[in-house]
């Protein structure tokens, strides 16, 4: 059973950074890409992930984020990261964490319970 944890949300001022954690349990993160994904007060969760790391290692920003936010993992704690940096209120939201396989009609998508960022004075 795939479970995946969000946690590190919480307030901050404009400016300011958080990390937020992502631990995966029923996979592992060195075989699976994972994702973060923004939901902003009152809008849907946004369909293109804020970063993702591929199972290569590799990672990917959204234009948004870039320059700003990193993602990482840690293989041994089967964790993933995203360090946030120069945050700004557009950031406020909850943020998801997720992981999936297959395309199309098959795809098959882990997601979190979410973690809550404030950016606000």
């Amino acid at each position: 059973q795939v479970q995946l944890v969000e946690s590190g949300g919480g307030l901050v001022q404009p400016g300011g950074s958080l990390r937020l954690s992502c631990v995966a349990s029923g996979l592992n993160v060195s075989n699976y890409g994972i994702n973060w994904y923004h939901q902003a007060p009152g809008k849907e969760r946004e369909r293109e992930p804020r970063s993702e790391i591929y199972s290569s290692g590799a990672t990917n920003y959204h234009d948004a984020v870039r320059g700003r936010f990193t993602i990482s993992r840690d293989i041994i704690k089967n964790t993933v990261y995203l360090q946030m940096n120069k945050l700004e209120p557009e950031a406020t939201g909850v943020y998801y964490c997720n992981s999936h396989y297959g395309r199309g009609v098959g795809r098959v998508d882990y997601w979190g319970q979410g973690t809550q960022v404030i950016v606000s004075s």
